[in-house]
């Protein structure tokens, strides 16, 4: 049995007992990590690194019974095979550096780059600085298209291709296992002096390959939670692992012998390319928690009994091949209701992303979906004083809810208790907090299909989707400066949601900073007061603007006449359920 000590072991080896260990399958890359980007000044500036004898930091290797997808080759070069059994060795952070390693010393191929040659070429004859310098590496250490003269006709490397033939530009992988073939090369060709500083270099850098050890860190007995967690505390400046990628790489399957293949991510894209519309921007592992919650709802037995890091590594092929089909239609059917019913123009505006979860498991496999009663729904749980709907607990007791009415129309099985709302978070919610409740009030605003103010017959989020750090689509009724001079009794920043609109780019840029007594006026029109209303602005402060003049507390008014025509609104929405109103300002 393991102690906790060993979780993490540090241990090193040699570049060329690792390269080995490479071809001997002792090491798997998974295919998470698949964005190896192999860049030739990189290359030579690891080499450098090597050659000064400087760390180049450690390889990541996490030992697990966990069977993951894995890259076949790196570099051309075959590093797996189909069978492998006991604890996997998974190089989770390393496989730029393996790349460049293994190409540098054997050749191969690069993608995108299959006609380039990257075995890499020791230039005997540059000196080695007697100060610190950021750019002889760049001559040191060549490739073939850097050398190679092609018959003379390309000057600047005429020089390099007569060093070639005077054996003072060697292949990497000859000086370290044909030494004597390359010493013996520059005895034969005039640097007889065992002193000469070509053949002290030459040596050195037979040390430096024979001595230069690479660190390891390597992980045992680790979830696949704290995996994540530690490849993204190590790998600040790279893409974080997740706990998606563990799981498309752990339900990879090759096709063979007559069994079809499966790649997860594969099938996610494509999903993604059978519709249109924002909610193709819903990220991976939502979609993924959506397959999680069904899979433990209708598939018995599987161990998936949440969707946490944990239970999603229970995750099997054979569990999304069942329920696939009927779970991309379910997960159409919530986007279409966000965006179609409920006229959310993407997926910024969800106050809990744990209500993709929920509905997808009212829709899979319902026929007969109540739209009215999802309306009450989503806005009854939006809203809610209590947030109802904020962790994984609330997540389970409302799908327990929810699936009993399913294919029952109209919905009287759900049983909604009495809801509570406080005027004082209506007051309080800002556009730049990015709470939940600051993204009910946004979206409720874009239910109402808001029109802009100068063109009457256009609608706002039609054609300009907002986003929460858009500023431009959203209009200070009160502008700025009004506040700073007027910040009446509620001291409301000009942050505050009850002073936000959504209007096109082009009418706020024409509104700019007036004040509304005289922004109005130029709006003015019979429609623009059925086009507040839509807006949830009350009638007054049209009747200012057409008084010209705002009473002093103007803006303590138009707070509390817009808090009350927001709770109309969601009595009106939620009509039949006990409506419970509390201030605590």
């Amino acid at each position: 049995m393991s102690t906790f000590t060993d979780r993490i072991r540090p241990t090193d080896f040699g570049i060329s007992t690792y390269l080995d260990n490479l071809k001997k399958n002792l090491y798997q890359i998974p295919t998470f990590q698949r964005n190896v980007v192999w860049e030739k000044e990189h290359v030579k500036k690891l080499w450098d690194t090597i050659y000064k004898f400087y760390p180049m930091g450690s390889i990541l290797v996490w030992k697990t019974d966990i069977q993951l997808q894995r890259h076949r080759q790196i570099g051309g070069h075959p590093i797996s095979d189909n069978m492998i059994s006991g604890d996997c060795q998974y190089i989770l952070d390393g496989q730029q550096r393996t790349t460049a390693l293994m190409t540098s010393l054997y050749g191969g191929k690069i993608k995108g780059q299959e006609a380039f040659d990257p075995t890499l070429y020791f230039d005997l004859s540059i000196l080695d600085p007697e100060d610190l310098d950021e750019t002889s590496y760049r001559e040191r250490f060549v490739f073939w298209n850097e050398i190679d003269d092609q018959n003379a006709t390309l000057l600047r490397n005429i020089p390099r291709k007569k060093r070639f033939a005077q054996g003072l530009i060697v292949p990497l992988r000859d000086v370290y296992h044909q030494y004597g073939s390359v010493e013996g090369n520059l005895v034969r060709n005039g640097f007889a002096d065992y002193e000469d500083p070509h053949r002290f270099r030459l040596r050195k850098m037979k040390e430096v390959l024979d001595n230069y050890r690479m660190a390891f860190i390597e992980l045992k007995g680790i979830q696949v939670g704290e995996v994540c967690q530690i490849f993204e505390r190590i790998n600040q400046s790279g893409k974080p692992l997740s706990i998606f990628d563990i799981v498309v790489a752990k339900t990879f399957r090759v096709e063979k012998n007559g069994t079809s293949g499966f790649d997860l991510r594969e099938k996610f894209d494509q999903f993604r390319n059978s519709f249109a519309g924002e909610y193709k921007r819903v990220d991976d592992l939502t979609i993924l928690h959506m397959l999680a919650v069904l899979i433990r709802e209708f598939i018995p037995d599987s161990g998936v009994m949440n969707i946490t890091d944990r239970y999603l590594n229970e995750i099997k092929t054979e569990y999304v091949e069942t329920i696939w089909l009927e779970a991309t239609k379910a997960i159409k059917k919530v986007f279409d209701f966000l965006d179609n019913h409920m006229h959310f123009r993407g997926p910024e505006l969800i106050p809990y992303r744990y209500f993709y979860m929920t509905l997808v498991c009212y829709f899979y496999e319902n026929n007969q979906p109540d739209y009215a009663f999802l309306k009450k729904y989503f806005w009854y749980y939006s809203f809610h004083e209590t947030n109802l709907l904020s962790n994984t607990t609330d997540l389970k007791s409302n799908i327990n809810n929810l699936l009993p009415c399913r294919n029952t129309l109209p919905v009287t099985a759900f049983a909604f208790d009495k809801f509570l709302i406080n005027k004082n978070t209506l007051r309080d919610a800002s556009y730049s907090a990015r709470s939940a409740r600051s993204r009910a009030i946004l979206a409720l605003m874009a239910n109402q299909e808001p029109k802009d103010w100068k063109h009457t017959d256009r609608n706002v989020l039609a054609e300009v989707y907002y986003l929460l750090t858009d500023k431009p689509n959203l209009h200070h009724i009160f502008p700025t400066n009004y506040i700073d001079k007027h910040p009446g009794s509620s001291k409301l920043t000009s942050n505050s949601l009850m002073n936000i609109a959504y209007i096109t780019q082009m009418t706020n840029l024409q509104i700019s900073d007036k004040n509304p007594v005289h922004y109005l006026q130029e709006f003015d029109s019979s429609k623009l007061q059925t086009i507040l209303d839509d807006h949830l602005i009350p009638p007054d402060l049209l009747n200012w603007s057409r008084q010209e003049q705002l009473p002093d507390d103007a803006l303590d008014q138009f707070i509390e006449l817009r808090v009350e025509l927001i709770l109309d609104l969601l009595r009106h929405k939620l009509d039949g359920i006990v409506f419970d109103v509390i201030d605590t300002k």
